[in-house]
């Protein structure tokens, strides 16, 4: 073989191992999209990764934040999402992001922003500020189902028609005890007693528990799983009118407006968790999660 054709395999054979090696590095390319652009404290982030144009995912990818490993479900074809949560206990700020997928991480960098809450002072009557371990222990068995079918369809409805009395995230002084501050975990709403709770998306009614039963600080209350670790509570019911197991379609009545449980006057609490953690209810009924 002369020198010029060795040359010529020589350029051949790099020609073809550098188109061998660009189509597998375009392969591996993810696309992440992270929304609300700017999120802040009680917001629900919503993780999106999907390859380039014309690749595929060979499977579910790896989403870490912070180190922690995020549930991720696919929402479309070759189309997947984990849904992160942020509560106002946290600290704002930097939150390291991994994604990771065909063999190929994608680093990356969160940054939740701070939110101001305001403080509001409960005085509950003698009997009403402690829970049961039962009551606890139901609460936290509901809040840990992750179910990998998604029952909900675009936004939420709201549960009642009464005016909103309490926002989410407030810092609550429970009887005048600074030492142990928590925050309002969902939206309270002043509807009449006995005006109608509806299910505020589709889904499975995974909880019902009675103040009879020591629900004393949830009173009569419903959780209805929407699938994919997102569920809602609706607290102090006068009456439910589901059972667990059932299922139940987006503005079905589910119970009416009560003051069951640590509760001053008649309302509603309506409470949204993901992952676990109970996030603001705002967002999910304004624009909503497909």
């Amino acid at each position: 073989m002369t020198y010029k054709n060795l040359r010529r395999l020589s350029f051949l054979l790099f020609a073809t191992v550098g188109s061998t090696l660009s189509t597998a590095l375009s392969a591996q390319a993810l696309d992440v999209t992270i929304t609300p652009k700017k999120p802040r404290l009680g917001d629900t982030l919503a993780i999106t990764v999907k390859p380039d144009p014309g690749e595929q995912l060979t499977q579910a990818p790896v989403v870490k934040v912070a180190g922690k490993k995020l549930p991720v479900y696919p929402i479309a074809t070759n189309r997947w999402r984990a849904l992160l949560p942020t509560i106002p206990l946290e600290k704002h700020g930097r939150r390291s992001l991994v994604v990771t997928g065909n063999q190929q991480a994608r680093n990356m960098v969160l940054w939740i922003g701070n939110k101001w809450f305001r403080t509001q002072s409960i005085w509950l009557p003698p009997g009403k500020g402690s829970g049961t371990d039962f009551e606890f222990d139901r609460v936290d068995a509901f809040k840990a189902i992750v179910s990998p079918k998604r029952l909900w369809s675009g936004k939420f409805l709201r549960p009642n028609n009464g005016p909103l009395t309490a926002g989410y995230g407030i810092k609550r002084i429970y009887n005048g005890d600074y030492s142990d501050p928590d925050y309002h975990r969902g939206l309270d709403y002043a509807g009449w007693g006995g005006s109608p709770v509806k299910a505020s998306a589709a889904g499975q009614v995974r909880l019902v528990g009675r103040e009879s039963q020591g629900f004393r600080i949830h009173g009569n209350v419903v959780g209805i799983d929407h699938g994919q670790g997102v569920n809602t509570v609706y607290l102090h019911l006068r009456d439910i009118k589901v059972k667990e197991g059932q299922m139940v379609r987006a503005g079905q009545i589910i119970g009416t407006v009560g003051s069951t449980g640590a509760s001053t006057g008649p309302h509603l609490h309506f409470g949204l968790n993901v992952n676990g953690q109970a996030v603001d209810p705002t967002p999910w009924l304004k624009w909503g999660f497909q």
